[in-house]
């Protein structure tokens, strides 16, 4: 039976429809999501929640000469769903298909394109701005969820916005969880009004003249539960008018008739407007209702039996870390851990439930995070950092101006370096070893295997110089046995894994893996290359290098991570410096441009970081380097 979803090609269709048929229409992208992610993996829990909000705002207002930004991007699949893009959904997340998240170059609907928290209230005053310079009449939106209020990004579009005082709407999905934990200003507000002498003797003297009347117990119990739901009300609006926008809610999100009423009504101002919408994340699947976190990013599933959980194996990365980080804190109680809205992500909610008093959620804070932990430091904690490469980027000055500058013994666990796959551009981890090798005192390393992380989060924890960044890719290990105890490694020491001649291959993290299957593949075939896995990006080995370049025709450097500035970068800044090398130096890893969404299988061969790719590589080089020597030879 064709779904009446099927039949709409453009959100301008929903005009045209009575409320009977929106309402159907809520159903099937609800059904249509379900079924897609449980196919592709995606953000589930997100899209679900907003599904009558999206139908309404396409409802309201013209997309795209009204202008709707979402925010991250985890809530937009139902928008991309009402877009045109109904046929091709099935592709989702995979190479060639439909983003995961909002772009630009996918739809004229995608105004902005995302990945990361708290960006869509600075945007769309950006929008806000050229409408009134050009002397246009659209309007523009802002979907943000509660959780994205945690980044100071927003509060700063808010500030900005209630300054300047233009025409715009920003909507807060506030998915079923309390507002005053996520909006720090929220409590500061509360605070303010709460501790007032005129507030407190009236609450006094309410209280004493409620319990001398009969069942006055009672009457305090519901005075007391009316006061918190009028703080759940008031202290919201408090907060946004003070910001200088005028405050609707809260209003149940999922009210399809209710939520269109609204946003019709308030087409008559002209000014900056907040409106307070509560969702419930997963809403109409009940795995995702009952387990929100769990839903909120899935791999594929079986849609009616759920996500179960899997098949013991070979640990991640990330529970590797969980791991050491819990054995080395059992050690040292100065060991404390951060995490910027992503404990379970980063592994830490183990340590949380161990040592709730040395576990820190920021929030969506990166910087803060950053710079919190610079304090701890200097009040003799050993604080541990532990946050994905993509997300690090947002904290870049704080790295440097609060950190490394002042040589504080920080460590950042960066997980999910490299190439993540399906979640695409905005999500890769390929940038941190170009920009973190630029910074002064900064130790960074990344890890072969399981086993080496380990000991390199043992030896970062034995660094008191300064700083060291450790990172490590997404996903399972290698699969070498975790028996051994950590151990302290030389900083700045490479580790050559195989002996050959004529080829040296170097290579960092997950590319040691890598090189060594590409080295087995060559053996058979007649060439037997050394490979090197430089473990320090910084400080690098140049006694290494000096053996390496004294000792083979040909370099390979391998990373996965921007060729640029990253260990071919180094290798090469190095060789520049030594005379008469003669040794050419090939690189293998992400080009200068941004990887598209596809699995990573499909990104590495992409880039040539596989077997065959390598091999390609290394009997190019050899051929033209034996026809030099042979044209020499006869000449």
């Amino acid at each position: 039976m064709t779904s009446l979803l099927s039949t709409i090609s453009g959100p301008e269709h929903l005009k045209t429809l009575d409320m009977d048929q929106l309402e159907q229409i809520c159903r099937d992208l609800r059904e249509k999501i379900i079924a897609t992610v449980a196919d592709t993996g995606g953000h589930l829990g997100a899209s679900l929640g907003v599904v009558e909000l999206t139908v309404a705002l396409h409802r309201v207002y013209a997309s795209p000469t009204d202008k709707l930004i979402w925010d991250v991007g985890h809530q937009a699949y139902g928008h991309k769903l009402l877009t045109g893009r109904y046929d091709g959904f099935d592709t989702l997340r995979q190479q060639g298909g439909v983003s995961g998240f909002p772009k630009r170059s996918e739809s004229e609907h995608d105004m902005f394109g995302v990945g990361h928290a708290s960006t869509s209230i600075s945007a769309a005053l950006g929008f806000a701005k050229a409408r009134d310079i050009r002397g246009e009449d659209n309007r523009v939106v802002a979907i943000i969820g509660d959780g994205a209020l945690t980044g100071g990004l927003a509060y700063e579009g808010l500030n900005n916005a209630g300054q300047i005082q233009s025409d715009l709407i920003v909507i807060l999905n506030d998915n079923e969880m309390s507002i005053s934990p996520n909006v720090g200003a929220v409590a500061k507000h509360l605070t303010r009004i709460t501790s007032g002498r005129l507030y407190n003797r009236f609450e006094s003297d309410l209280w004493k003249i409620l319990g001398k009347f009969p069942n006055g117990s009672k009457a305090q119990i519901l005075a007391s539960r009316i006061k918190e739901g009028l703080k759940q009300i008031v202290v919201p609006a408090i907060l946004f008018e003070e910001l200088g926008f005028k405050y609707f809610g809260p209003i149940d999100g999922h009210d399809l008739p209710v939520l269109i009423s609204t946003l019709e009504s308030i087409r008559r101002f002209r000014e900056p407007i907040l409106i307070h919408v509560v969702t419930r994340k997963g809403k109409g699947y009940a795995f995702a209702e009952q387990e929100r976190s769990k839903y909120h990013g899935v791999g594929r599933f079986d849609k009616d039996e759920g996500v179960k959980p899997s098949k013991p194996g070979v640990p991640t990365y990330t529970k590797v870390f969980s791991d050491a980080i819990l054995e080395e804190a059992e050690r040292d109680p100065s060991i404390v851990a951060i995490t910027a809205a992503m404990p379970e992500g980063t592994g830490l909610d183990l340590f949380r439930d161990r040592y709730p008093d040395r576990f820190f959620d920021v929030g969506i804070a990166e910087g803060h995070a950053v710079t919190f932990a610079g304090g701890l430091a200097c009040a003799g904690m050993r604080p541990v950092v532990a946050l994905y490469s993509t997300f690090l980027q947002r904290a870049y000055d704080q790295l440097i101006h609060d950190i490394a500058l002042q040589k504080l013994p920080v460590v950042f666990a960066i997980d999910r370096g490299g190439l993540v796959g399906e979640d695409g551009p905005t999500h890769h981890g390929v940038f941190d070893l170009s920009y973190l090798r630029v910074v002064p005192n900064l130790v960074v390393m990344a890890p072969k295997d399981e086993q080496e992380l380990k000991h390199m989060i043992h030896t970062a924890l034995c660094w008191t110089e300064g700083p060291v960044a450790i990172r490590y890719p997404r996903g399972a290990g290698v699969g070498v046995p975790l028996t051994d105890r950590p151990r302290k490694l030389p900083v700045g020491k490479a580790e050559t894994v195989r002996t050959g001649s004529r080829v040296c291959l170097l290579a960092i993290g997950t590319a040691v893996q890598i090189a060594s299957d590409a080295a087995d593949r060559m053996a058979d075939e007649g060439l037997d290359p050394t490979v090197v896995n430089m473990r320090f990006l910084k400080p690098l080995d140049e006694a290494m290098l000096e053996r390496v370049f004294s000792s083979y025709e040909l370099v390979l450097t391998l990373e996965e991570n921007a060729v640029i500035g990253g260990l071919y970068g180094a290798v090469s800044e190095w060789a520049v410096g030594q005379p008469d090398l003669g040794v050419p130096i090939r690189p293998i890893g992400v080009p200068d441009r941004f990887m598209q969404h596809a699995s990573r299988r499909d990104q590495l061969e992409e880039i040539g970081l596989f077997t065959s790719g390598i091999l390609d590589v290394v009997n190019a080089e050899l051929s033209r380097s034996d026809t030099r020597k042979e044209s020499s030879a006869s000449g």
